[in-house]
């Protein structure tokens, strides 16, 4: 491969999604996740490529997260880990620091995105800290953790995250061009 040319992504085989919840009330017990549901749904809607999920209610915290992350990429093998949870500027939430420990490389665009769509929503979007970075070939997205919010940033990013696994050398995914209309470049 010369340098600028992406790698070719694995389109023989089924996508595996992580799909985290970071909420220590979640992961106790005390109140049902639906926002890692809010996700399934939304990647059920929107894919049409065979894929597999890979879930997972932790704890907040760094190490919870640190960890999970780090499983899921080396032993699971996800191609792309959807996280929901611990993004504001509580003292537990620690997703963002979590996710850089894990995947070192950041993908900074992605969150400004977030960010940017979520003020037309609400003045409180400031306060959060999504972000995005990679893994080897897999591909880490925090998201906020309401179901609303999880949806519209969703539609935000998901025109780029089909081309972005092809550049990292994950498994193929496609969308349902009616429902978010993916980018990938045209081949020369």
């Amino acid at each position: 491969m010369r340098g600028g040319e992406s790698p070719v992504t694995d389109q023989k085989r089924a996508a595996i999604i992580g799909v985290v919840t970071a909420s220590d009330r979640a992961s106790a017990g005390v109140y049902e996740d639906e926002s890692g549901p809010a996700i399934e749904a939304y990647l059920q809607a929107t894919l049409t490529t065979p894929f597999r999920i890979e879930r997972r209610i932790i704890p907040d915290g760094f190490e919870s997260v640190r960890d999970t992350l780090i499983d899921l990429a080396d032993n699971i093998g996800c191609d792309l880990i959807v996280t929901t949870g611990g993004t504001g500027p509580s003292p537990r939430d620690l997703t963002p620091e979590a996710t850089l420990a894990a995947c070192p490389r950041e993908l900074p665009g992605f969150g400004e995105l977030m960010r940017q769509v979520s003020l037309t929503q609400t003045p409180t979007a400031i306060l959060s800290r999504q972000l995005a970075a990679h893994r080897g070939k897999c591909l880490v997205i925090n998201l906020p953790g309401k179901p609303r919010a999880i949806e519209l940033c969703l539609d935000a990013v998901m025109p780029a995250v089909p081309y972005c696994l092809d550049l990292i050398g994950a498994a193929y995914i496609e969308t349902d061009q009616n429902r978010v209309k993916s980018f990938r470049p045209k081949p020369k």
